[in-house]
C-alpha cells in the first residue's frame, strides 16, 4: 500500500510562496501517477495537478485555477513530490492533499474519485 506524508504547509500573506513537499513510501514515484488537491471545508476537492514519467520525461498537468502560479515537480532519488506554490492569495486557503494512483495512462484527468492513495493533508493559509 502506498504511504503518502505531506509537509511545508503554514501561513504566508498574500503574493507570497510556499513549497509542499510529499514523502512516498513502498512505491517508487516513478511508477505512479502522482496528484495535489485541496480541500476547503464545505467545498468539494479540487485538482491542482499531476505528474508521472513518461519513459525518461515528466509530464505534468494542472488545473486552470493554478495555471502558471503553481508547479508541480518529482525527485526519484528521494522518492519526493513537491508543489510550488507562488503568488498566492486568500483564494488558496485550503487544507492540501497529496495523492497517488497506479494509472499513469489516466494522470491527465485530476479527479480525486479515480486516486487510490492520500496522504493526510497540510493546511495552507494565505492572509491578506
Amino acid at each position: 500500500q502506498v504511504q503518502l506524508a505531506e509537509s511545508g504547509g503554514g501561513q504566508v500573506q498574500t503574493g507570497g510562496s510556499l513549497r509542499l513537499s510529499c514523502k512516498v513510501s513502498v512505491y517508487a514515484i516513478g511508477s505512479l501517477c502522482m496528484g495535489w488537491f485541496r480541500q476547503i471545508p464545505g467545498k468539494k476537492r479540487e485538482g491542482i495537478a499531476t505528474i508521472y514519467t513518461d519513459i525518461y520525461t515528466d509530464k505534468q498537468f494542472y488545473g486552470d485555477s493554478v495555471k502558471g502560479r503553481f508547479a508541480i515537480s518529482q525527485d526519484s532519488a528521494k522518492n519526493t513530490v513537491y508543489l510550488e506554490m507562488n503568488n498566492l492569495t486568500p483564494e488558496d486557503t485550503a487544507i492540501y492533499y497529496c495523492a497517488a494512483k497506479t494509472r499513469t495512462w489516466a494522470c491527465g484527468e485530476i479527479i480525486p474519485e479515480d486516486f487510490d492513495y492520500w496522504g493526510q493533508g497540510t493546511q495552507v493559509t494565505v492572509s491578506s
